[in-house]
């Protein structure tokens, strides 16, 4: 008989099992989204936050990171949070809806809602929707990753959020914004739930704003693509912050659909972008790109499971990372093709660049086939800047830096431009010129 053996807990758990007991009666839900929470926060009493014990975690040690745990944010003062948004703006000129979520809780105030319901979406304050009939379904877990330790911690904390649904034939004028504003110190843990209806499309743009100090920011989002719509998801991580930076998309894609999207990292000392897609329909195609950019000791994590559960679909994965001095990379990407997903397409391909010698990726990209009508690839590289190209360009009287900075912004642009939402490529290839400027 094996007995389990009661893991010591570090001061950050200790912080979030303490964190919990004085939150959980203020917040929101029904009895079945508290006793979820419950469930959740028994799972990292039992297996402690993620580290590189477990797989999925290898590379990425969140309990080795973090030290300690802060409390919930206050609640946002409207004032603050509008002044955070004036001084720290995400997208530039773009013309865009905004939704906004201030430490963690929806702000009608500051949002487009009334602009949004004219054009066939609505906007509804995630707190509302868990105390709801259906509470327990906004918070549920990816297929290919049902205990992940992440997830778990936004289902015990989650504060607040939104439920944005987009009517069967609508297409939005514009863009929609979710930002993330931080108008005080402390943790910020959210779930978003975008529902697409049936021919329904959608750009959606997800940016976070302010300092949490020492809190982390959790965020799930959460994707019903439904059949014969069209989601283009475009995700901006940056800035610079010592507090951990942990977002989650669960994507399930119904037939004839498409789903886009780009995780645009920069700047964050410890950050995991990770991605969950499913295809529910057959003739559908996801489009998931990345782009890294780390420095000094920063870690920057993308993952990525696409699970073709269905035949006849597509998926193309495509990611860029660049790193200088002492900074982690990592890249997990695994494609699942189950036995009757026969005719699934899927191709993988992550590329590094290493600006100093101290830099590190650890490239994972993997397929798991139990089909046998496919076509499947994936590739990684990792290496330096090309010493001819370099001298090419400084030969036709280009300064070494600039010459540095044209060779990187062409690396990172190629995934930039292949997302082809024309709408933000000239911003964020502003802001690879604007990291690099400072490395």
């Amino acid at each position: 008989m094996n007995a389990s053996v009661p893991i010591k807990h570090t001061q950050a758990e200790s912080d979030l099992f303490n964190r919990f007991e004085r939150a959980k009666d203020a917040l929101p839900g029904s009895v079945a989204v508290a006793a979820l929470r419950e469930a959740a926060l028994n799972q990292v009493r039992e297996k402690g936050l993620p580290h590189r014990r477990v797989e999925e975690y290898k590379y990425s040690d969140l309990r080795a990171f973090l030290k300690s745990a802060a409390p919930l944010a206050d609640v946002a003062d409207i004032s603050a949070a509008r002044a955070v948004l004036v001084a720290q703006d995400t997208f530039g000129e773009l013309d865009r809806y905004k939704v906004v979520l201030a430490n963690g809780i929806y702000l009608e105030d500051l949002s487009d809602a009334a602009a949004l319901a004219s054009e066939g979406a609505t906007v509804t304050n995630m707190s509302d929707a868990l105390a709801g009939e259906h509470s327990a379904q906004l918070l549920g877990s990816p297929k290919a990753g049902p205990n992940d330790g992440v997830i778990a911690l936004n289902t015990a904390f989650v504060q607040g959020g939104v439920v944005i649904e987009v009517k069967a034939g609508a297409t939005l004028s514009k863009p929609v914004e979710l930002v993330h504003v931080a108008t005080s110190t402390g943790a910020q843990v959210t779930r978003n739930k975008i529902v697409l209806g049936k021919g329904a499309k959608l750009r959606l743009l997800e940016s976070f704003v302010g300092d949490t100090g020492e809190g982390e920011l959790n965020a799930v989002f959460d994707y019903d693509v439904a059949d014969n719509s069209s989601l283009a998801a475009t995700r901006l991580i940056v800035g610079r912050t010592d507090a951990a930076r942990l977002l989650t998309t669960i994507a399930k894609v119904g037939a004839q659909a498409e789903l886009k999207s780009l995780g645009f990292v920069a700047g964050m000392r410890f950050s995991r972008n990770q991605q969950f897609v499913e295809f529910k329909g057959e003739n559908s195609e996801a489009k998931i790109y990345g782009v890294t950019m780390a420095g000094g000791d920063d870690l920057a994590d993308q993952t990525l499971i696409v699970d073709h559960a269905v035949p006849n679909c597509n998926s193309r994965e495509f990611f860029k990372t660049v790193l200088d001095g002492r900074a982690k990379g990592v890249y997990q990407g695994r494609i699942n093709v189950a036995q009757h997903a026969q005719k699934t397409d899927g191709e993988m391909m992550t590329q590094a660049l290493l600006l100093s010698e101290e830099a590190e990726m650890a490239n994972k990209p993997e397929l798991e086939i139990f089909a046998d009508d496919v076509i499947c690839a994936h590739g990684a590289t990792s290496g330096q800047i090309d010493e001819d190209l370099l001298f090419y360009l400084r030969a036709r009287g280009i300064p070494e830096d600039e010459a540095k900075t044209l060779l990187v912004l062409a690396f990172l642009s190629e995934a930039i431009e292949e997302y082809g939402e024309d709408n933000v490529t000239e911003g964020l290839e502003a802001r690879v010129r604007g990291w690099l400027a400072g490395h």
